[in-house]
């Protein structure tokens, strides 16, 4: 019996260990812990592995939004006016469901009245009933079990065999901003260039090259630009991807509502009641065009995710592998490192990496490799819709997986509607 005691000793302590790797209960900023059964890091919100007691315990003295890893807030903000940045608005007109901003005095997000830092007319502009339960609307297991549905129904992906990538040297985050090229080799080795012939594919790659990459040039489209616009939609709803968010979108779910990305007001479950409504908002938040620059109408949500721009001397956006095989193949792109290497063991995967395109730096782009074109646009989509602007928890293959969404302010369509300012997959080095 004596024997037996220590044995028991060991079970009790083991057990009351793995009780406390469940909680953050003295764990609130703790490092990474891979043997823990979640994690209480700043930067587990992002990777959807938080411990249930995570928002209780450890953010209840902060700022509802922490600084996010690698994320590209200086596209959001870098060259805006300074009234734009300081003028501290003291009103939520114009501000319900924004992304929370540390220069504003007072706030009209989701969590302000959790922080107590409102402004006064919150509850008559945005306090209509549910407001303040946007996270609650649609789960966190709904996106995550809808990603997943996105994810099997992309056939269009490619395979391994498709692509072969030589990513060479892994640097580390403090080393971003070193402008060095550690790879002397292209990113990509080969790709089967029969991918390209897919209808959704080839629709895709013709919308590339439409645009001026530099902001303050005024974009203008010509007839063909814009039926090529409407063509790759029109390809894109043909697929089981797209027909998978919409049929999401569109279902009926009694007694529940989500917010609006546009506005904000809280739209029943049939948010789209029709496809064709569905497509026309596509259009105008992805196509529609803003002035990020000094020249009006010089940029858009399409233009900026996927095929980039440069402003300030700075690549800003470009998050899409095809434009990235096709400007390294063309010579204009020569990619330098990368920090994180997604663990999936087919595509598509995730690639965080430093590059110059044509003269210009970017210090950190993540993107999906080996995806359809669909399935990105469907998930940055899907993330716009239901998580405008904030972090969106998703899972793909079993993967927890972010993705970031900024909705742009500073103008809008319809009614009120507001365009996509940037969207990308959320990377880090855990």
């Amino acid at each position: 019996m004596r024997a037996c005691v220590p044995l028991i000793v060991a079970v009790l302590c083991r057990l009351a260990w793995a009780g406390q790797t469940e909680s953050c209960a003295s764990r609130c900023h703790e490092k990474f812990d891979r043997d823990a059964a979640c994690q209480c890091d700043r930067r587990c919100p992002w990777h959807g592995d938080c411990c249930e007691d995570y928002e209780r315990l450890c953010t209840a003295d902060e700022d509802p939004r922490e600084p996010e890893p690698f994320l590209e807030l200086e596209e959001e903000t870098e060259g805006a006016p300074a009234s734009d940045l300081y003028a501290a608005p003291n009103s939520c007109q114009g501000r319900c469901l924004e992304a929370f901003d540390k220069h504003h005095l007072c706030h009209c997000n989701a969590r302000c009245p959790e922080f107590g830092n409102c402004c006064e007319d919150f509850e008559s502009l945005c306090g209509h009933e549910g407001f303040s339960h946007i996270s609650d609307a649609i789960t966190k297991e709904e996106l995550q079990s809808t990603s997943e549905k996105i994810y099997r129904a992309d056939t269009n992906k490619a395979q391994k065999a498709d692509i072969v990538l030589n990513s060479q040297n892994c640097i580390s985050p403090s080393e971003t901003s070193d402008q060095v090229d550690r790879c002397p080799e292209p990113l990509f080795t080969y790709v089967n260039e029969k991918l390209f012939s897919k209808p959704t594919y080839a629709a895709f790659i013709n919308l590339l090259n439409n645009y001026q990459r530099a902001t303050g040039h005024g974009e203008h489209f010509t007839a063909q630009q814009l039926a090529e616009q409407d063509t790759f939609l029109r390809e894109a709803m043909k697929t089981a991807v797209m027909k998978e968010l919409y049929g999401f979108l569109h279902q009926q779910r009694p007694g529940s509502a989500f917010p609006s990305p546009q506005s904000s007001v809280f739209l029943s479950p049939d948010r789209y009641s029709t496809e064709q409504e569905f497509v026309n908002d596509l259009k105008n938040m992805w196509f529609g065009l803003y002035a990020r620059g000094k020249e009006e109408r010089d940029s858009g949500g399409f233009e900026h995710v996927f095929s980039g721009e440069i402003k300030k001397g700075k690549v800003t956006g470009f998050h899409n592998w095809i434009q990235f095989y096709m400007q390294e193949k063309e010579g204009l792109v020569d990619y330098y490192s990368h920090i994180c290497d997604g663990r999936w063991d087919s595509h598509p995967h995730v690639l965080a990496l430093q590059f110059s395109w044509d003269g210009y730096y970017k210090e950190v782009s993540s993107t999906f490799i080996g995806s359809s074109p669909e399935f990105e646009f469907a998930l940055y989509s899907l993330c716009f819709i239901v998580r405008p602007g904030k972090v969106c928890q998703l899972s793909l293959s079993g993967h927890p997986l972010a993705i970031q969404t900024y909705t742009w302010d500073k103008s809008t369509y319809g009614n009120g509607k507001k365009y996509i300012a940037t969207a990308y997959v959320v990377s880090s080095t855990q």
